[in-house]
């Protein structure tokens, strides 16, 4: 603020509008800061007469040729249209079964032991001894094509394991080998 009145009177300084060329700038130009050009370019394969508007601008467009017993089959058999939610839900259903059939008849092959280990637990009776029956007929018939060994090798580490003792510590209790 000045102490110089404005045409009106009043005290304070004028807007005026907005100066069209300004000051000097305090940046010096661009080319004031470049290092001086280097004597000559090295020579390059870029030839002086070429216009890069002569290349193409995009490339011509593939014909494909399409086997007529392809295009005979799309008129044929239409695709259908997109599943529903209940198609959905029908397919879902059916992934987790054939999942957990295969996961099942993984187990019954590979770990058939475990339920005859299980009806060794429980307390006699007709479902108990049943399982035991058809359990030690399944698990003998799987030990004849050989589907035990990778499980009981693994109990064989586990145990060697189990059983080994530092030096000076008392021998480990002898083990019950049970299929």
């Amino acid at each position: 603020m000045t102490d110089e009145k404005d045409q009106n009177g009043q005290g304070g300084f004028r807007l005026e509008p907005f100066p069209t060329q300004g000051a000097e700038s305090p940046f010096p130009p661009l080319y004031e800061s470049l290092p001086p050009p280097t004597p000559a370019d090295p020579p390059s394969d870029w030839i002086e007469t070429a216009d890069a508007h002569d290349l193409p601008t995009a490339p011509e467009p593939v014909v494909e040729r399409v086997n007529p017993l392809v295009t005979l089959g799309r008129f044929a058999f239409p695709p259908g249209p997109p599943i529903d939610d209940e198609g959905l839900a029908a397919r879902d259903l059916r992934w987790t079964t054939q999942t957990l059939v295969i996961a099942g008849l993984f187990l019954l092959v590979f770990n058939a032991v475990s339920p005859l280990n299980w009806s060794h637990q429980q307390a006699p009776g007709w479902v108990s001894e049943t399982v035991e029956k058809v359990s030690e007929a399944w698990v003998g018939q799987l030990a004849q094509v050989g589907t035990d060994m990778p499980r009981q090798g693994l109990r064989d580490v586990w145990f060697d394991l189990k059983d080994a003792r530092f030096p000076g510590q008392a021998p480990a209790p002898e083990r019950g080998d049970t299929p």
